[in-house]
């Protein structure tokens, strides 16, 4: 089932709260997007000189300034067509600042200084504003000026040494987790930021990296290596490091995938399949020994699950223990689960007439949030500068030199 939303946007909780956002591509978009569902007014400000933010421009569905990518990234924003690189522009920044609450880039690490986008600038336009810099490596050290997009950082924090199977080559992970993970941490930096400038009156300078992102995200395995000399490796089909089983199982016309990571999920698996034995098997009967025999415990596993099929051991396992088929994309938007929660949502397209999105997975009182399509390029120039305060005649001027565009442009 595909739902249209019916919440008012009225009921949103950060309506009031507006954002300047010089982004691109995915990682601050796909933060500042959680916000603008959530209510935030948040205003892109795109070079048109440059054919406007690339993500416009992600291959294989795009065309005329609008892809797909864009929509997945830029839903419920506002699009304001701006050269920051020239006078005009910054005046124009300063005026729109005046009543924003933050200011958010995720520019190479040494332009936002360059372009007047940090609070030593900005604070002499408003006290309590809040700058969040979302950059590769940092704004201050001997990076700052390197290019990183989400790849290299799961290369580089040695993401692919452990993904896939042993003896493979490694392998990043299928989707751009790190550029997430950055834009949700830049996302947090900027609510964080704003709570404490309301409270002290005056704004200052946040920072996050992908690359500091990617080294935390490390996690557990990290600090196991720093304290105990734990080597993170590969592990046979998908599985977890220390708990077993936690892996894939291959069924009679598939895969299925098993977690049994409390103590109480061994003995009701055990159960399940019809081998109450392997409870009390001192090769298997906890954790350690599980861990121990590792081999031995998938080998038997494996030799019952091969038996039936994905959906039989569903049948018996679902709501047991954690488990769950091994899908392909179109079979986990297809699932039942999947249309039951909603997860797909359709949002009216001003070319298309409406496109399918995956909705936003913070529920607002029980309610799916409110979306629109992703503007096109200067939608919402022509109403930001007269919400600013500039004349007809000041934004005819700015047309002329080429520092604004509008949509019709």
């Amino acid at each position: 089932m595909i739902i249209v939303f019916q919440m008012q946007a009225k009921n949103l909780p950060l309506k009031n709260l507006k954002i300047i956002a010089i982004e691109q591509y995915g990682a601050a978009p796909f933060g500042t997007m959680y916000l603008a569902d959530l209510g935030a007014e948040v205003i892109k400000i795109e070079n048109h000189k440059n054919g406007g933010e690339m993500g416009r421009h992600v291959l294989p569905y795009a065309e005329n300034g609008d892809s797909l990518f864009f929509q997945t990234f830029s839903a419920n924003k506002k699009s304001m067509a701006l050269d920051l690189q020239t006078r005009s522009g910054q005046q124009i920044l300063h005026r729109i600042s005046a009543d924003a609450d933050a200011v958010i880039n995720n520019l190479r690490g040494d332009l936002p200084t360059k372009l007047h986008l940090d609070y030593s600038s900005l604070q002499k336009v408003k006290k309590d504003i809040v700058c969040v810099h979302l950059s590769a490596y940092g704004r201050h050290n001997s990076r700052a000026a390197w290019p990183g997009l989400d790849y290299v950082m799961q290369a580089e924090a040695g993401y692919l040494s452990i993904t896939g199977e042993p003896n493979a080559p490694p392998t990043r992970m299928g989707l751009s987790v790190v550029d997430f993970m950055g834009g949700l941490t830049a996302a947090l930096a900027l609510l964080a930021g704003v709570l404490g400038a309301r409270s002290a009156g005056t704004g200052q300078d946040y920072d996050t990296s992908l690359f500091d992102v990617a080294m935390t995200n490390l996690s557990y395995p990290a600090t196991w290596h720093l304290n105990e000399g734990f080597e993170p490796e590969r592990v046979p089909h998908s599985g977890h490091p220390s708990l077993v089983p936690s892996e894939m199982y291959k069924t009679a016309d598939g895969h299925i995938f098993i977690m049994a990571n409390k103590a109480n999920f061994w003995p009701r698996l055990c159960e399940i399949i019809k081998k109450p034995d392997w409870v009390h098997d001192i090769r298997m009967n906890d954790f350690s020994a599980r861990l121990e025999n590792r081999d031995l415990v998938y080998s038997r596993l494996q030799s019952v699950f091969i038996k039936h099929t994905t959906k039989y051991w569903l049948t018996l396992l679902e709501g047991q223990l954690p488990c769950a088929p091994v899908n392909d994309i179109k079979s986990a938007l297809s699932n039942n689960f999947a249309r039951d929660q909603k997860s797909i949502q359709m949002v009216k397209h001003p070319k298309r007439g409406s496109i399918q999105v995956l909705r936003q997975p913070i529920l607002v009182d029980g309610e799916i949030v409110p979306r629109q399509s992703a503007p096109t390029l200067g939608a919402d120039t022509l109403d930001i500068l007269k919400k600013a305060g500039f004349s007809n005649d000041e934004i005819s001027e700015f047309e002329s030199e080429g520092v604004i565009a509008t949509a019709s442009d």
